[in-house]
């Protein structure tokens, strides 16, 4: 059996289902032979994406999701969403060919451990034929107890030799206990003195509580406390159909009623969140509080620079349950926040559609994110991108949905389409739209004939303001000229069609609704071009630029 046999073959047994890449010189082997052994191939148009989408993958099926490239400039178009994927954590691994070992004149010869190292990558090389089965497994392994990319580079003559079939292959997961993180007893008790001695509870669920699926356990400390439930970005509008007392996002990203609210705590609860400086905006959002944190990571620094008055390592259905229960023991019940007066702001609407400014042919963005939450059901997923548009559904979508954000992960923009197409794969084709900006979409827009070509269902929503928004703004804002950011685009709904999707350039609200019913009638791979003004600035911006209290 030849060593690319072997590597194929150990890829299976990890659980590789589907693959994102694009095939050269010294990945094709290794390709072909996955396909022979039922393997989803996802041909891409650039390398740089292909690792997207299978960053999207891994996020959503929240296991390693695989990524390949050919030999040098293959792996170098990985660059900028590999340090992505890194700054978001996810555990995925980049199969790169090489050029044969020790052939530095080969005219694709780059020195990919070095390169990996660059990109904040992990490597692992297959240097010998009979090593290629451990090598695998430790890429897998490394890349899910680590939480990270992991480049796997084969040169291409170490592929082709013959290899002995070995023994059993061992997967990664094999070799990973599964242990629940218990809580230390004296922390509970801890935990709860500060509770106790509170009047008005803050509960903040991150990524950490989402993804350990400890939503039933946390509403009922919430019950308890009479706490306020507030997200980071990245659980935004977790649990928010589950309680009247959910708050949205804590930090820039939360509206002024949520500012005001979370600044009367004076205990916060973090489950599974760092509490970053974004979260806690320096510690100015909860300037009395007392800190209790709850986490698997053995110790976190807050973004105010100090540690919580209570840390408690440990898996957060765990801790979260032996606290409920800790304070049921004590008869603790708190009203906290729980009154009709504070449910009443929270109710009230983000923005009232009478304050909504257009112009002619030009929608505020305001209005489309309210149109967008209306009109596409619950079921469809929803990937937020970066840049100045994408605020405005950052903050205003709420309708419980599932949500992925890409905000924070390098600020790179682009991103969130080839995510978007990645995470539908995970499931099993299920529809999903992404709202991104203009410049943001056509950076990658090849791909969206890729997502035509395998019939992805991704509904892309352009915010279309012609131009690079964000750098509109701050120029507008900090005295230079913003005409040097407007880029006039062409009409991105027939450039769709042409690709072989479904597309729409929509002016008016009515126009919009009609493209939507269209999408959820039928998903399929479209494009909806939704011209906004540019005359509506976001409130975290209004707050960054202009010091505005809103």
């Amino acid at each position: 059996m030849k060593v690319y046999e072997v590597l194929a073959q150990a890829f299976v047994a990890e659980g590789t289902s589907d693959v994102f890449g694009m095939m050269g010189d010294a990945n094709m082997h290794w390709m072909n032979a996955l396909a022979r052994r039922g393997v989803r191939l996802y041909e891409v148009r650039h390398e740089g994406s292909g690792l997207g989408m299978a960053d999207g993958w891994a996020r959503a099926a929240g296991r390693p999701g695989v990524v390949t490239t050919t030999s040098g400039p293959g792996v170098a178009q990985l660059a900028t969403s590999m340090v992505v994927a890194s700054r978001a954590r996810t555990p995925l691994v980049a199969f790169c060919g090489e050029t044969a070992w020790g052939d530095q004149d080969a005219v694709q010869y780059l020195d990919q451990r070095r390169f990996a190292a660059a990109i904040e990558c992990g490597f692992v090389h297959v240097s010998r034929a009979d090593l290629a089965e451990e090598a695998v497994q430790r890429a897998f392994y490394l890349a899910r107890t680590e939480s990270r990319p992991i480049m796997l580079s084969a040169p291409i003559d170490v592929q082709k030799q013959e290899c002995e079939d070995g023994d059993q292959y061992v997967p990664s997961t094999d070799l990973i206990r599964q242990v629940r993180s218990l809580p230390d007893p004296a922390g509970v008790e801890t935990a709860c003195d500060l509770i106790q001695a509170s009047k008005r509870v803050v509960i903040i669920a991150g990524r950490g509580a989402r993804r350990a699926a400890a939503g039933e356990q946390i509403l009922r400390l919430q019950e308890q406390t009479g706490a306020l439930l507030a997200t980071t970005l990245q659980a935004k509008n977790w649990l928010c159909g589950s309680t009247g007392y959910h708050v949205g996002i804590a930090g820039l990203y939360g509206n002024k009623t949520a500012m005001e609210l979370l600044q009367e705590a004076d205990c916060v609860i973090a489950v599974g969140a760092s509490l970053n400086r974004y979260t806690i905006e320096h510690g100015y959002l909860f300037p009395d509080a007392r800190y209790i944190q709850i986490d698997t990571a053995p110790h976190v620094v807050m973004g105010n620079g100090a540690v919580a008055d209570c840390y408690i390592q440990a898996d957060a259905i765990a801790a979260v349950t032996q606290l409920s229960r800790a304070l049921e023991s004590r008869s603790v019940r708190l009203e906290g926040f729980h009154t009709a007066g504070v449910l009443e702001r929270l109710t009230a609407p983000p923005v009232a559609p009478a304050e909504f400014r257009g112009e002619p042919g030009r929608l505020d963005p305001r209005e489309v994110i309210h149109v967008l939450d209306e009109e596409l059901p619950g079921e469809i997923d929803l990937v937020l991108g970066s840049g100045h548009q994408v605020d405005f559904g950052t903050m205003l979508f709420q309708r419980s949905r599932e949500v992925l954000s890409n905000y924070g992960m390098f600020g790179a923009i682009g991103q969130a389409p080839l995510l978007t197409i990645g995470s539908i794969v995970a499931n099993g084709n299920r529809p999903a739209f992404v709202v991104e900006g203009d410049a943001s979409f056509l950076m990658h827009l090849p791909e969206f004939e890729t997502a035509c070509r395998y019939d992805i269902p991704i509904l892309v929503v352009v915010m279309n303001d012609e131009g690079l928004g964000a750098e509109y703004h701050k120029s507008r804002a900090g005295g230079l000229d913003p005409e040097l950011a407007v880029i006039p685009t062409p009409e991105l709904g027939p450039v769709a069609v042409a690709l072989g999707g479904g597309g729409a350039t929509v002016r008016t609200a009515d126009q919009l609704r009609a493209a939507l019913a269209e999408y959820v009638r039928a998903p399929r791979p479209t494009v909806i071009d939704v011209r906004i003004t540019r005359d509506v600035v976001s409130v975290p911006y209004r707050r960054l630029l202009y010091g505005e209290d809103v």
